[in-house]
């Protein structure tokens, strides 16, 4: 085995072109998914508070923003509706309207660019609820899983209809997959794809996306019943594995910083896509840092984001997609 002075590690690092040459991990535009926050009324753009940077769009903004992914290279946006307090009830009916603001989002996007740019969308029932959770509640304020996965495919149904590209269940209830999966093929959506939340933790890093919807005022009690505690790790690749079995086409981790381990372990496991979606808190966290003078915002950025690369991910949702884009671009 070589050693010093013939084997020297730092010869390879003294310049730039060798260091672009042998790098091992690659981040590039098209590993990123911009996820965009909608609301009602015509031009819009209401700042959220907790997510410095981050806006709540009118579905007009939500159009300019996505012709902005296309134009950086962005392939995927996902969707997140901010529904009216008057249009949420216990039972979310409004997610099942074929012309509820997420619904309109989807359809503009699409006429706006195509095919030139994915549109993935969150089924949940937690923008629609009066109590924030997100899917129904029994007598007892127990999430009823399998009225909640009817009312689940219901959702599905109707953003699948209004143009969505990939559908992606993030309310964490046993065998949703397999029962959107059968009716999208049903209703003839088969190119749909389903990218499950198959690792969704009880995180404390979602209180600025909570403020973003609008639910974190409303939410009653937690989630805990239903999305997965932060000390399981083989819990998650059970989940994982279900979810592929269900299915899914592809499969997330979330929170996605804290989760790294998991994110390798899935990688590791199957042979199927699996991304990390860099959430909220994280997001502030880094924003936070870079007030305090305790960062550079770009250098931050693009180093978390090579970090879930690094890990195995083939992708990230990350609310930085912009910037990152712009920096990878050159």
């Amino acid at each position: 085995m070589s050693t010093y002075p013939n084997l020297r590690m730092r010869r390879t690092r003294a310049t730039a072109w060798s260091r672009a040459m042998l790098r091992e991990t690659v981040l590039t535009p098209a590993d990123l998914i911009w996820p965009l926050f909608v609301t009602e009324g015509s031009d819009v753009e209401d700042p959220v508070g907790s997510l410095p940077g981050v806006s709540r769009w009118s579905v007009d903004g939500i159009v300019a923003r996505a012709r902005e992914a296309v134009s950086l290279g962005i392939p995927c946006v996902a969707l997140f509706p901010n529904t009216p307090s008057a249009l949420r009830n216990d039972t979310g009916t409004e997610a099942h309207n074929p012309q509820n603001l997420m619904c309109r989002a989807i359809s503009a996007i699409k006429d706006a660019v195509g095919d030139d740019l994915g549109v993935l969308t969150d089924v949940a029932l937690d923008p629609y609820t009066s109590h924030g959770q997100d899917g129904l509640l029994d007598d007892n304020g127990y999430v009823a899983n399998d009225a909640t996965v009817d009312a689940l495919v219901g959702q599905a149904l109707v953003q699948a209809a209004a143009g969505a590209d990939i559908v992606a269940p993030s309310d964490m209830m046993d065998g949703r997959i397999g029962v959107i999966r059968e009716a999208l093929e049903d209703q003839g959506h088969h190119n749909v794809q389903i990218m499950a939340y198959a690792a969704k933790y009880a995180s404390a890093f979602y209180g600025p996306f909570r403020d973003a919807v609008g639910s974190s005022g409303l939410l009653k009690g937690d989630k805990k019943t239903y999305q997965m505690d932060p000390a399981n790790g083989r819990e998650a690749l059970r989940e994982v594995e279900l979810d592929i079995e269900e299915g899914a086409d592809s499969v997330m981790v979330k929170p996605g910083l804290p989760y790294l381990d998991i994110v390798r372990r899935v990688h590791e496991a199957f042979e199927v896509p699996v991304y990390a979606y860099q959430v909220s808190g994280e997001y502030a966290m880094i924003e936070a840092a870079v007030a305090a003078g305790a960062g550079e915002r770009e250098a931050l950025v693009l180093e978390t984001l090579m970090s879930f690369k690094r890990a195995g991910a083939s992708g990230v949702l990350t609310y930085h997609a912009p910037l990152a884009a712009r920096l990878l671009n050159g």
